[in-house]
């Protein structure tokens, strides 16, 4: 059995589709994924891939939400860690990080202890677990292969907030293992050409590239506004 969680989830963090099911910004999520849904239509997408070119460009709060927000559709929804360097999903909701995807990854557990159920009716996650010294070599290796695997049995979809493109390769690694990429960028600091750069990094993988996230834009009604590309 998957542990529980605890703690309610953390109203500080941006989990708006949650905490405001009714925001012009929740509106633009379900948007995001209505266009997942169009995208699964010659192709099957179950496991998706979320990062961005650099640090604080959004991309965990955009995987946070978009699997709030699947789940919110009906779909078993599995919200996985795989930034192995700057872990932050159990932050955001409010849980424990001592065991996760790497202690699957290690043999240490299984996937049935390490996921834990959410106050979010049909979303559950599975956090990093403990830091390693090699994330990309885990990333890479054929374990995660037959992770992914089972995953892909037990839920609708996976949705895997990873590390920033042109910090580390782990990003590229798990775009080449998954059926598809959204692409976070800032509007208020991503430059042009970073992502550019992203993005022909994600085409060297040979991953579906499924769209941009460009955040950071003024709204009538809000400072923030996610557009689907």
């Amino acid at each position: 059995m998957s542990r529980k969680l605890k703690n309610k989830v953390n109203r500080n963090v941006h989990l708006i589709a949650y905490n405001n099911p009714q925001s012009p910004i929740t509106e633009q999520y379900r948007l995001i994924r209505n266009n997942l849904n169009f995208s699964s239509v010659d192709k099957e997408i179950k496991s998706i891939v979320v990062t961005s070119p650099e640090p604080s460009d959004g991309k965990s709060t955009t995987a946070a939400n978009l699997a709030i927000v699947l789940a919110q559709q009906g779909n078993k929804v599995l919200l996985v860690d795989a930034d192995l360097r700057k872990p932050s999903v159990h932050y955001s909701f409010n849980i424990g990080n001592i065991e996760g995807l790497t202690s699957i990854l290690t043999k240490k557990m299984n996937v049935e202890r390490a996921v834990i159920k959410t106050n979010i009716t049909n979303l559950e996650v599975l956090t990093s677990g403990p830091i390693p010294p090699n994330p990309s070599e885990l990333l890479s290796s054929s374990s995660l292969d037959f992770v992914l695997k089972e995953l892909r049995e037990m839920y609708e979809y996976i949705v895997l907030d990873t590390p920033p493109l042109l910090a580390v390769t782990d990003a590229q690694n798990l775009a080449n293992k998954c059926d598809g990429v959204v692409l976070v960028v800032s509007s208020k600091k991503t430059k042009r050409d970073r992502a550019l750069k992203a993005k022909d990094l994600l085409e060297k993988a040979n991953s579906f590239l499924l769209g941009v996230v460009l955040n950071g834009v003024a709204a009538r009604k809000t400072n923030y506004y996610g557009h689907y590309n």
